[in-house]
């Protein structure tokens, strides 16, 4: 890929800090970020991205497995629905990309304040990882989290909370550790890999 200038397309505020946080930590320059809203949107717009990448940007694209009856390639296909053009990354964190947030469990466990053995590992292996993630955080000594990242609204019903988005991609700017996380995620290991090579 090249490290003068990426174009990121995420679906979501915390697919952007993580795949920001990616890209910069292995020294590629972000020339513009688009957030589209959910995984409709995105997958919309990976044909045109992925025949325009490299002009004048490569282009970087991140979204969720979602499906564990989906296998990453047969997504990355069924959304190309063509030929790889070479300036085009289509990644996909399995199954989701609190997954990758999760993989980092030394500082995942310090930012929730409960033990890190309480966070699954490997994280892929999780089917529901935003289910798993608000969890967790209702597990935590820290009130102001338990508030601004998870609404409870009864009986096997979390619910993101109104800071989940904001307080995660702070995680991840200030705690998260790329080589960490990648040991215990297969998929996010896959992606920084191919970054690199």
């Amino acid at each position: 890929m090249n490290s003068n200038g990426v174009l990121l397309a995420v679906e979501d505020q915390l697919s952007e800090a993580v795949a920001t946080e990616i890209l910069t930590r292995l020294g590629f320059v972000i020339q513009r970020s688009i957030v589209y809203k959910g995984f409709g949107s995105l997958k919309q717009k990976a044909i045109g991205l992925n025949q325009n990448a490299r002009k004048p940007y490569d282009v970087f694209m991140l979204t969720d497995l979602d499906s564990p009856n989906v296998c990453p390639p047969t997504l990355i296909q069924s959304w190309v629905r063509g030929s790889l053009n070479p300036g085009f990354y289509l990644r996909v964190a399995v199954m989701e990309v609190e997954s990758w947030v999760m993989a980092d469990r030394q500082a995942f466990a310090e930012f929730l304040e409960i033990s890190g053995n309480q966070i699954p590992t490997p994280t892929d292996k999780i089917l529901d990882p935003k289910n798993t993630l608000l969890t967790l955080v209702k597990k935590s000594k820290s009130t102001t989290l338990r508030r601004e990242l998870v609404r409870d609204e009864g009986i096997n019903n979390l619910r993101i909370g109104p800071g989940y988005n904001p307080r995660l991609s702070e995680f991840i700017y200030n705690h998260w550790d790329i080589q960490r996380a990648t040991s215990n995620s297969p998929s996010l290991g896959r992606t920084v890999n191919r970054l690199q090579t």
